[in-house]
């Protein structure tokens, strides 16, 4: 039963000119049920690389470890941090040889600026400006390609992640109780606190 929590979800990934800015709603469900009202969709996988889950726990928790652990040990044999692209061929090909049902997005900055991309069950990965995944993802987009320009800068995608997490929780059943909200830039990565998070909701409400 475990395998099936997470099929209802909302995940945000946005390039900006500066960084990328991922977000996502904390329901956990199984069919109707409401499982978990806190579950963990947003994982830091080094400090320049995070990623997103959408699907079956045991299928996300399986790839986090793999990737989390490949992109380690590519650190500690080559001297430096794995790429953005490289560490998506790297789920790509994990995903492709053991299909798992999950929808990832990852993105982070490296020596080439800002990349986000997605990968689906079977492996196949696109890099986007803005992707959003999940049973939300419908209402999402909407808020995405009305407020999204090529210059944003991750302040303003940070308000423009949480605006659509906030839409699809108020229009998909599936999505909702909370927000996770994470960003890269030149400084590293940084989940989110809480009161920051709410800030952000002020400002848009």
């Amino acid at each position: 039963m475990e395998d099936k929590i997470l099929e209802g979800t909302t995940t945000v990934g946005i390039t900006c000119a500066d960084g990328v800015v991922f977000a996502s709603e904390r329901r956990a469900s199984m069919g109707n049920l409401v499982a978990h009202k806190v579950a963990e969709k947003i994982f830091e996988i080094d400090d320049h690389i995070v990623t997103t889950i959408a699907g079956s726990v045991a299928g996300a928790q399986q790839l986090m470890k793999i990737i989390s652990a490949e992109v380690s040990l590519y650190k500690m044999r080559n001297g430096e941090a794995i790429s953005i692209e490289a560490a998506s061929s790297l789920a790509s090909s994990i995903l492709g040889s053991n299909p798992l049902y999950v929808q990832t997005l990852l993105g982070g900055v490296d020596n080439k600026g800002p990349a986000i991309y997605s990968l689906d069950p079977a492996g196949g990965v696109i890099k986007d400006t803005f992707i959003s995944t999940g049973s939300g993802s419908t209402f999402a987009y909407g808020v995405l390609e009305d407020r999204y320009h090529d210059d944003i800068k991750v302040d303003e995608g940070l308000e423009l992640a949480v605006r659509s997490i906030k839409a699809a929780a108020e229009r998909d059943t599936y999505s909702g109780n909370g927000y996770l909200v994470a960003k890269v830039d030149k400084n590293g990565t940084k989940m989110l606190e809480q009161k920051e998070i709410d800030d952000i909701l002020k400002k848009i409400n």
